[in-house]
């Protein structure tokens, strides 16, 4: 691999389901990874390009020695759905890491959210989706949309959103990707294609961002053929 498309990365919620699979793929692409976690033990993977750091995404001191000199922060932050309260991880952990990031003079981020963050956006999806699933995680997309408006008004940092539909635990495929610049993937008809993607799938895509500029400062719905 050519020496230039080595990176340096930093990957928060690197122990998630997602954040596991990320980690690995950007290890075998030959890139350096700093996993920033809350607790190291989750994490089972050692390599020699791979350093694990603990620290609190919280906060913007905290997260601030362990983004400098790095190319890239990319994100699989997930937080637990809240019925009796407001979800607001997304937009705290994202608040302390834009922060953090203009104090490391790092200025490229990759976040992943969801299809639907959009309140509206779920209208044209099946009845199952759209009646029952959608309300239930309501609570964790309201707070998405939330931190990728608070992106969209962030002009001094390269960021994209990548939102996938349902995430299966599967590692990455060879299949082709759906994009859209929008809250899901239409197909001819304008329906959603398909409702599940492979979370191997998800790291693979925003690691094809790293040599891209295509989906800088926006959002993009993807999916596999």
């Amino acid at each position: 691999m050519a020496e230039s498309l080595r990176m340096k990365i930093a990957v928060l919620g690197a122990t998630g389901q997602t954040g596991q699979y990320l980690v690995s793929q950007a290890l075998q692409q030959g890139h350096m990874v700093t996993a920033i976690v809350r607790n190291p033990g989750k994490l089972t993977v050692h390599h020699d390009n791979l350093k694990v750091v603990e620290a609190d995404i919280f906060s913007a001191n905290s997260l601030k020695p362990h983004l400098k000199g790095q190319d890239v922060i990319m994100s699989c932050l997930g937080f637990p759905v809240s019925f009796f309260s407001a979800v607001t991880g997304y937009t705290q952990s994202m608040n302390a890491v834009i922060s953090a990031m203009r104090e490391a003079r790092v200025n490229r981020i990759i976040t992943m959210t969801s299809w639907y963050t959009e309140p509206n956006s779920g209208t044209q999806s099946s009845y199952l989706i759209r009646f029952l699933l959608l309300p239930m995680i309501r609570s964790i997309l309201t707070n998405m949309n939330e931190m990728e408006q608070f992106l969209q008004k962030t002009d001094d940092v390269n960021w994209t959103v990548v939102r996938p539909p349902g995430l299966k635990n599967l590692p990455a495929s060879a299949q082709e990707f759906l994009t859209h610049e929008g809250y899901f993937v239409p197909d001819s008809n304008g329906q959603p294609a398909g409702s599940t993607v492979g979370r191997g799938d998800v790291a693979r895509f925003m690691l094809s961002l790293l040599n891209s500029n295509a989906w800088v400062k926006k959002g993009v719905a993807i999916t596999t053929k």
